[in-house]
């Protein structure tokens, strides 16, 4: 099993430790950061996501900043209502559960897929040729950035969900199910958690081709 980008920094650590945070500090230059307000970029070359002041993210946004090993995550949340999934597409993706994200990882030159779990992501094998009937000819996976962005799923009641979002995001999550997972479906408190956080995500997101838009 590959190894995933993994949250650093008490600003994502706090969601998986449950413990005190320590004040934010800049995974580049060390200067402190608003803990709820900053950016991150992800570390290539060790797969991991790091803090970053405004300067720094702006910095690692020029091309060849650092020899392209950081790179800025993005903050556009997008979604494609023409792009349709079912119950049946699910099932080709074999996840377990009823939420998912996928990302391209560069380094891996491949497609990963992850789901939340109590022992945080959980990888899952996905076929090429499966990635390619059930999401590949979507806008929204056209548009998908590298490492930065993912492909943030959910099926409940029925009802298929599919956004582009920032990658932190997706670990911000997988963080906080760790944290309230309680028996075998996770918990009303989860589930509660995961409602909260999708309606979130559905209010931020703007349709392909508008998102220029004012």
């Amino acid at each position: 099993m590959s190894a995933p980008p993994a949250p650093r920094g008490p600003g994502l650590r706090r969601f998986l430790t449950g413990r005190q945070p320590q004040p934010e500090r800049c995974g580049l230059c060390a200067v402190a950061v608003d803990e709820a307000h900053h950016g991150h970029l992800v570390d290539t070359e060790k797969r991991a996501l790091v803090c970053a002041c405004p300067s720094c993210a702006l910095l690692m946004e020029q091309p060849g900043a650092a020899a392209g090993r950081f790179r800025a995550v993005p903050d556009r949340y997008l979604t494609d209502p023409a792009h349709r999934l079912d119950d049946r597409a699910w099932g080709a993706l074999q996840i377990p559960v009823g939420v998912a994200f996928f990302f391209r990882n560069t380094a891996l030159d491949r497609l990963v897929a992850l789901y939340p779990s109590p022992a945080g992501a959980t990888e899952s094998e996905l076929d090429p040729e499966t990635w390619a009937t059930v999401l590949g000819d979507s806008r929204l996976a056209e548009l998908l950035e590298p490492d930065v962005e993912a492909l943030l799923l959910r099926r409940t009641d029925g009802r298929h969900e599919c956004y582009l979002v920032p990658i932190d995001i997706c670990y911000e999550l997988v963080g906080r199910m760790r944290l309230l997972w309680q028996g075998f479906d996770g918990g009303a408190e989860a589930r509660a958690a995961l409602g909260a956080f999708f309606e979130q995500v559905g209010q931020r997101a703007r349709t392909v081709g508008e998102e220029g838009r004012p």
